[in-house]
C-alpha cells in the first residue's frame, strides 16, 4: 500500500539520527534506486521500501546531487530559517515563511 508523502517539495527537513539538514526537491512514493542500491544498503539498517523517498539537498553536501532519504529517517525542521546550500537558490523561486517556493516556470 503506497502512503501519502508527510513532507513536501521546498519543505525543510532533517534526518532523525544524522546532522544532515536539507530541502526535499523531489518525493518517491515508495523506493525507487533499484534493487542494485538496494542491495547495497547494510541489511540491519534498511529501511521498508514502501513509504516514500525523498530526494533531499543538504547542507555540507558539496554539489547539487541529493540524498535519498526513506520518510521514517525525517522530521520537519522547525527553525524557519533557510539551508545554506547554493542548489537551494536554483532549484526555487525564494524563501519565504519558512519554505521554499516553486518557480512560476515550474507551475503548471
Amino acid at each position: 500500500m503506497i502512503r501519502l508523502a508527510k513532507f513536501a517539495i521546498g519543505q525543510v527537513v532533517r534526518h532523525r539520527d544524522l546532522p544532515l539538514r536539507g530541502v526535499v526537491v523531489d518525493v518517491d512514493p515508495e523506493f525507487g534506486h533499484g534493487d542494485a542500491w538496494w542491495s547495497a544498503l547494510p541489511a540491519e539498517g534498511r529501511p521498508d521500501r514502501h513509504q516514500p523517498f525523498y530526494h533531499v539537498i543538504a547542507e555540507g553536501l558539496e554539489d547539487d546531487r541529493a540524498a535519498y532519504l526513506s520518510e521514517q529517517n525525517l522530521v520537519a525542521d522547525v527553525s524557519g530559517d533557510p539551508i545554506c546550500h547554493p542548489g537551494a537558490e536554483r532549484q526555487f523561486a525564494g524563501f519565504h515563511d519558512g519554505r521554499y517556493q516553486h518557480r512560476r516556470d515550474d507551475v503548471n
